[in-house]
């Protein structure tokens, strides 16, 4: 595809529905500050290779229709795996004998 302007390049890729990783290859600091803020994809590379990237120091995972935003090897990755919950119980009701368990 070509683009006739960096905007336009831009707005083209953010209009994908998937968005795992995109790359941005430019001398202009200004775009690279543009790319930093409004390229939505889940691993994004500056003036480097897109692929290659390493567990535990560049954590991976998607974006869009790519995946839902957990990184392997990052701090929300184990949540995948889990069915958080919250339970509340009122201990200070009436009649409530924690003696009477077992029986």
């Amino acid at each position: 595809m070509k683009a006739e302007s960096f905007d336009e390049a831009l707005e083209i890729a953010n209009s994908t529905a998937y968005k795992l990783t995109g790359g941005v290859y430019s001398r202009k600091p200004s775009h690279l500050d543009k790319a930093r803020r409004e390229f939505r994809v889940g691993n994004l590379y500056l003036n480097h290779n897109i692929t290659g990237s390493l567990v535990g120091r560049q954590p991976f995972g998607g974006f869009g229709l790519s995946g839902a935003g957990s990184k392997a090897g990052g701090r929300d990755y184990l949540l995948q795996f889990v069915e958080p919950r919250a339970v509340s119980e009122n201990t200070m009701r009436r009649g409530f004998a924690p003696e009477l368990e077992g029986r």
